[in-house]
């Protein structure tokens, strides 16, 4: 059976939105809006440093959200004392609550769910902070429960295979009829391909394509290119 899965943060919604606006509430109401993108990806590097040592519980999430907002700031020789970092973070979760998917992945979702294809969520983070997002997006409207995994509930993060092949037992998936889209080179592409899936991915921040082995099959350079890369994977496995 066709199964598409889809990451959560952006991917299915826009990540930058939300930390833009704390950043112009708390940081610099005049940070030049062309820097935001750069700014926003220096706190997900630092985010991405540390995640492992969170989820292993070396570090608490505050520890790990305080961390890369504060190094970021660092980079761009702003200063931002602790308490400031703890601060950020409250508005910045205020922010993610009223977050709203992307309207070409809206409209995917919609389309999907009329057809005979099966869909599901894998994202990595905490449980209750990741289902939060989960019920602001609606995504049970076209996704059933039992179809969504966060990693913090699984016991292992992407992109380590364990948590493809849980997938794989949970939905008793063929690999060859399954498309993963997410955002993050390192935990989706390289994820998603060493468990033998297809990969999409989202590279709507203009990142460049890393030197490794293991390629996405498709290249999305926005959202809206996700509705014909899936019209086009769907005829692909028509063919076989």
């Amino acid at each position: 059976m066709q199964t598409i899965i889809f990451d959560v943060d952006d991917t299915l919604y826009d990540q930058l939105l939300p930390f833009q606006k704390t950043v112009h509430l708390l940081i610099d109401a005049s940070f030049p809006e062309a820097e935001m993108g750069a700014f926003y990806k220096t706190s997900r590097k630092y985010s991405d440093e540390v995640f492992e040592k969170h989820m292993n519980g070396e570090i608490t999430g505050l520890e790990l959200q305080t961390y890369r907002i504060m190094k970021a700031c660092e980079d761009y020789q702003i200063k931002l004392s602790y308490e400031d970092a703890v601060r950020f973070q409250e508005v910045y979760l205020q922010e993610q609550r009223k977050i709203q998917l992307f309207h070409p992945m809206k409209h995917l979702l919609e389309q999907l769910a009329k057809q005979n294809i099966r869909l599901a969520v894998l994202t990595n983070g905490e449980l209750n902070h990741q289902m939060m997002k989960v019920e602001q997006l609606g995504l049970t409207n076209w996704i059933p429960a039992e179809h969504i995994f966060v990693s913090g509930d699984v016991g292992c993060s992407k992109p380590d295979i364990q948590v493809f092949e849980h997938l794989e037992n949970k939905l008793n998936l063929e690999k060859e009829q399954t498309l993963y889209i997410g955002d993050s080179y390192h935990h989706d592409v390289i994820g998603a391909k060493n468990a033998g899936w297809q990969v999409a991915w989202l590279n709507h921040r203009n990142r460049e394509l890393p030197e490794h082995r293991l390629k996405p099959d498709y290249i999305a350079e926005k959202p809206d290119d996700i509705l014909s890369i899936v019209n086009e994977w769907c005829h692909s496995l028509r063919k076989i």
